[in-house]
């Protein structure tokens, strides 16, 4: 079933809760009660959505960008929601998620052509510590980037600002993880406006085995968003911040672009998001980064708090970018998975 104008309204309704989600209003924190380390398979039921501009049914370019399909996500359990930042595996299918509450997601897409139709597979647990805790019992719950990197994956928590590395092959989910060493301006970072984007350039491009996190609204003496080199080639950079918009994730492409996933609100005009392409090869110790404009879309479209951001190889070549949205566990709001084919590749 595609959703369209009235679940858009009923969004304008729940501004508030997405202003949460933006650091504008309180959000709720997670449970303090004790949870299991194991993981737990959950069943999420998908609704497809057949059309992104619910005005223009047969319509599919969007910008640089050609909509294939997308899925409303919903589950009963009760650690499902709040998603924050994703991963796709190059087969297109298996996904590593998490969520701003510390709980990863896995699962794996299920396709008819090129059209996502379910989820299947699907687990939850919660994200552990070097102790063999959640993350989430010591207030380290705002976990809202991931990066992948051969074997290893590390997540961005928001509100202490921390990365914590995890060794992960794919199979299962991550263990304990420790935290790494983070630059001291890192530390600086506004409380509910720290990483949004962590990303680890691939052998053979621009920084490999460096990584790249970019703040959410983190701002320099320009007005532009900070970001940070972590690793072999560490520095500071800044991303051109204009219109309003503040980060919510990146991806590199094979080819060495850095996708950028930003978002707007207002309390007027709601939600809008948009992608920027910079080439990596721009990229360097205080550098300003900014690239042309691929995408954009508001309330008008099926949208909702767009917070994660992927990219993967489609077997035909194709470039194909998956998102998914943060629901901020409201009841009013959606979590959206929506895939697109960068034309522009």
């Amino acid at each position: 079933m595609t959703h369209g104008p009235l679940v858009i309204a009923a969004l304008s309704i729940g501004l508030v809760a997405v202003a949460s989600g933006l650091g504008l209003a309180e959000r709720r924190k997670p449970p303090d009660a004790s949870v299991a380390v194991s993981a737990n398979r959950i069943e999420i039921h998908a609704d497809p959505i057949d059309a992104f501009d619910p005005r223009e049914p047969t319509r599919r370019q969007f910008g640089a960008l050609q909509f294939r399909g997308g899925l409303v996500l919903r589950s009963t359990y009760k650690e499902f929601g709040g998603i924050s930042a994703l991963r796709v595996a190059p087969d297109g299918k298996r996904f590593l998620a998490l969520s701003d509450h510390g709980e990863w997601l896995r699962g794996e897409i299920v396709y008819r052509d090129e059209r996502p139709i379910a989820i299947t597979n699907a687990e939850m647990a919660p994200i552990l510590g070097p102790d063999g805790r959640p993350l989430n019992r010591r207030g380290w719950y705002d976990t809202e980037s991931l990066a992948e990197d051969d074997g290893a994956v590390y997540v961005g928590i928001e509100r202490v600002h921390e990365i914590v590395r995890f060794d992960y092959r794919g199979q299962g989910l991550p263990g304990r993880g420790q935290p790494i060493a983070v630059p001291p301006e890192l530390k600086k970072l506004p409380a509910n406006k720290g990483l949004e984007c962590l990303e680890m350039p691939r052998k053979g491009q621009p920084y490999a085995g460096t990584l790249i996190a970019i703040s959410e609204r983190g701002l320099d003496i320009a007005g532009n968003i900070i970001g940070f080199l972590i690793g072999p080639q560490a520095g500071t950079f800044s991303v051109k911040r204009g219109n309003d918009f503040d980060i919510s994730d990146c991806a590199i492409t094979p080819r060495g672009d850095l996708l950028v996933l930003e978002r707007r609100f207002s309390w007027t005009a709601g939600v809008a998001i948009r992608i920027r392409r910079v080439a990596l090869s721009t990229l360097k110790p205080g550098a300003v980064l900014d690239g042309p404009e691929l995408f954009f879309a508001d309330l008008g479209y099926q949208i909702d708090n767009m917070e994660g951001l992927a990219v993967h190889r489609a077997a035909n070549g194709a470039l194909v970018l998956t998102m998914i949205s943060d629901d901020n566990f409201s009841v009013l709001q959606r979590t959206l998975l929506l895939q697109f084919t960068l034309l522009e590749e």
